[in-house]
């Protein structure tokens, strides 16, 4: 497993470099308004379609929840951009025995209210538009172990042309309060978020 680690040298420029990219490549990012709980750390749900993932929510921590942000990426995305982990990324390898020590890892940064988590349950790349977002069942470990000491917030992120060279980014944030679930109710909670979600995008008239 590989852990993030502090350098506020290299997070410093992480940020004006991931700034600078998004403005570059992206005509305009959007969001909606949620209260957040200075007292709670946050868990963040997110779904999985590209590269630009990880830093669209990072930009959006930056933005809106503003928390220490760190995120879960598959190990060998983590060995081929070293710099990730000094921007909050941590590894899993579900093929690995330290994939426990992973999502042990993300539980215990729940702990912390300054932390926010952002997880990707699918696991892989989907298309942006998917029908059903199918959660893979790591999550269950993090979620079980800390019940409902953290904030739960879901965001289904799409990207569209539309009259602009530059694409657009449009993100839909819901808080969701968590009891215990199962994966199952879990993705169902986070499934009906995103075809509303996706509605919404599909009814965007410029």
């Amino acid at each position: 497993m590989i852990r993030n680690r502090k350098n506020f040298l290299v997070s410093g420029l992480l940020f004006i470099y991931t700034q600078w990219l998004l403005k570059r490549t992206f005509h305009e990012f959007s969001f909606n308004q949620i209260n957040i709980d200075p007292g709670k750390s946050v868990l963040l749900i997110a779904n999985h379609f590209s590269f630009w993932d990880a830093l669209i929510m990072y930009k959006l921590n930056r933005k809106l929840l503003k928390k220490k942000f760190h995120v879960m990426v598959r190990e060998d995305t983590t060995l081929h951009l070293h710099a990730l982990k000094y921007g909050g990324a941590f590894s899993i390898n579900k093929n690995s025995r330290d994939m426990i020590a992973s999502l042990n890892y993300a539980a215990e940064l729940l702990r912390d209210p300054k932390n926010l988590v952002l997880i990707f349950p699918q696991g892989k790349l989907h298309s942006n538009f998917v029908e059903q977002v199918n959660f893979e069942k790591g999550i269950m470990k993090i979620t079980e172990r800390w019940g409902d000491n953290f904030q739960l917030v879901f965001a289904a992120t799409f990207i569209q042309y539309f009259r602009s060279k530059k694409p657009s980014i449009t993100t839909y944030l819901k808080n969701k309060e968590y009891h215990s679930q199962s994966l199952k109710e879990l993705q169902s909670s986070y499934q009906q978020h995103y075809d509303t979600a996706k509605k919404k995008q599909t009814e965007i008239v410029i």
